[in-house]
């Protein structure tokens, strides 16, 4: 009877001895489980953070081109203009032709240099007690809002103005992209440098630059501009990009035949009258 019962008592203790060797392997397992899951949660939150970067890349492609700037402020120009550069990297005109702007005298003159695109560098040297201006007009009727670049004698100092043309009238709005202004004044000796964006020419088409060149001068008087008296007005769009490119000015046009016909007959009129008097 003691046997049985020894034999009972040992059957019992290893069944007991088995299932807790099974509970303690499940309980090891459960937490490498849980770290596995561990980890594919953290895999998760990594993916979500490469999408964070992909959105700040849309941020950095709504960065678009500065607007142009409009910059007025004249500073001190301390050297004389000059044509040395012309038709080598600068359009020239002047009145009269070909002088030069560097000697003292009345030279009226204007050359523009492409830095990019519509963007050009401007020099314009003329004599006036009010304001000298270059404009550019898409055709060959002075006027209707032509872009216009003032520099007025204001107390021996330079004042600079970006205005419109239109009807003979000079409307100063100071909303052209214009910037590094330079400008000097000596008795009535005005010259001013200036980096301007001109607008496309539309109308000449020829190419965007391409543009009638004139030159004016008038009166300044307690901040009004007089209107332009034009001393050079180009016989043609010419192309501010190609500094190879002749201007010729229009108002230098010899008169026509049938109007030199005309003044010498009435000359003769004339004569033909003081003869008969004398009789």
């Amino acid at each position: 009877m003691d046997n049985i019962r020894r034999l009972m008592f040992a059957v019992v203790m290893a069944i007991a001895y088995m299932a807790m060797g099974t509970e303690a392997q499940n309980s090891t397992m459960a937490p490498n489980s849980n770290a596995t899951i561990a980890n594919v949660t953290t895999a998760s939150n990594v993916t979500t953070a490469s999408n964070v970067t992909t959105a700040s890349n849309v941020t950095t492609a709504s960065n678009g081109p500065t607007a142009p700037v409009v910059n007025t402020t004249v500073t001190a120009l301390t050297v004389n203009i000059t044509n040395k550069e012309c038709g080598k990297t600068q359009l020239c005109a002047a009145k009269p032709e070909n002088c030069d702007p560097a000697v003292a005298g009345s030279c009226f003159f204007v050359s523009a240099q492409q830095s990019s695109g519509q963007t050009f560098f401007f020099q314009l040297r003329g004599v006036s007690s009010g304001y000298i201006a270059v404009g550019l007009s898409t055709d060959s009727t002075q006027g209707g809002n032509d872009t216009t670049y003032v520099c007025a004698n204001n107390n021996s100092n330079v004042k600079f103005f970006t205005a419109l043309l239109d009807k003979g009238v000079l409307t100063i709005n100071n909303t052209l992209p214009v910037d590094s202004v330079k400008g000097s004044v000596n008795g009535q000796i005005i010259q001013c440098t200036f980096s301007a964006t001109v607008p496309k020419a539309t109308v000449t088409r020829s190419t965007d630059t391409s543009f009638y060149l004139f030159i004016a001068n008038g009166t300044f008087s307690n901040g009004t501009l007089g209107s332009p008296n034009t001393v050079l007005f180009s016989d043609k769009a010419v192309d501010l990009a190609n500094p190879n490119t002749t201007v010729s000015n229009s108002l230098n046009a010899a008169p026509s035949s049938s109007h030199a016909n005309g003044l010498s007959q009435a000359l003769l009129s004339l004569l033909g009258v003081l003869g008969m008097m004398m009789l």
